[in-house]
């Protein structure tokens, strides 16, 4: 990357430019949200039973006291001894949960590994936020955070088989996918009410937030999600 240098006033003159784009890219973002909070809502009529570092749990508990949940699809297969390094990047950027709680949201990450691969690899991260296993039921299936036709249908980012390799895609067309998914409980009924996939969960990262802010931006090609290493695997070279 060369830089273009130039004077102050000219810095200023362009970045007054680029605020009037933030400015309007901020007002679209509201206007989003907004948009999403209204989105209609699908009850979850099927019962799910997750399994956590206390035993067994269903979806509903997993609110604890709270309203909403946000759920992590992490990819972490049961064949596995460690989850995906690019959920791992997101994971490591999940903390305090306190201030998610003190606005009536619980979170948690959910994967297919059996309870105790989680439980061992979230010791080695040193991670402390509620994360269960979906080991032998239809969780990952139903909310198209796990790929298998001999399962269920291709679905992934609200696009079919077809659709993704038709799109250049068609790595999510198989296994394990990222993505986020929203619930809302409404006394003992619980309701789906937003799911994102792919680059819709990019926007959660403090890391990406601080890196788009630079010049040389992510230096991952600016569109991947990944890249990096498990943070106990950095070296002094890195």
């Amino acid at each position: 990357m060369t830089p273009k240098v130039v004077s102050r006033n000219e810095w200023i003159a362009a970045r007054k430019d680029l605020l009037a784009k933030e400015r309007e890219a901020t007002h679209v973002r509201d206007a989003l949200s907004a948009e999403r909070r209204n989105l209609p809502m699908v009850e979850i009529d099927k019962e799910y039973t997750f399994e956590g570092p206390t035993g067994k749990a269903s979806l509903l508990d997993l609110f604890g006291k709270h309203r909403q949940l946000v759920v992590y699809h992490f990819m972490f297969p049961p064949d596995e001894e460690e989850g995906c390094s690019s959920c791992s990047f997101f994971a490591d950027n999940v903390n305090h949960l306190e201030h998610l709680r003190s606005r009536d949201t619980n979170f948690a990450a959910i994967s297919r590994a059996p309870i105790a691969k989680i439980e061992a690899f979230k010791a080695r991260m040193g991670w402390d936020f509620p994360w269960y296993s979906s080991f032998g039921t239809d969780f990952n299936y139903d909310f198209h955070a796990t790929q298998d036709e001999t399962v269920a249908p291709v679905d992934y980012n609200f696009m079919d088989k077809a659709a993704l390799e038709k799109a250049g895609k068609p790595w999510f067309c198989k296994g394990e996918q990222p993505g986020m998914s929203v619930f809302l409980r409404d006394e003992n009924r619980v309701y789906h009410t937003y799911s994102t996939y792919a680059r819709g969960t990019d926007n959660f990262s403090f890391t990406y937030n601080l890196l788009d802010l630079t010049p040389l931006g992510r230096q991952d090609g600016e569109w991947k999600i990944g890249g990096f290493k498990y943070h106990d695997k950095y070296s002094a070279e890195d």
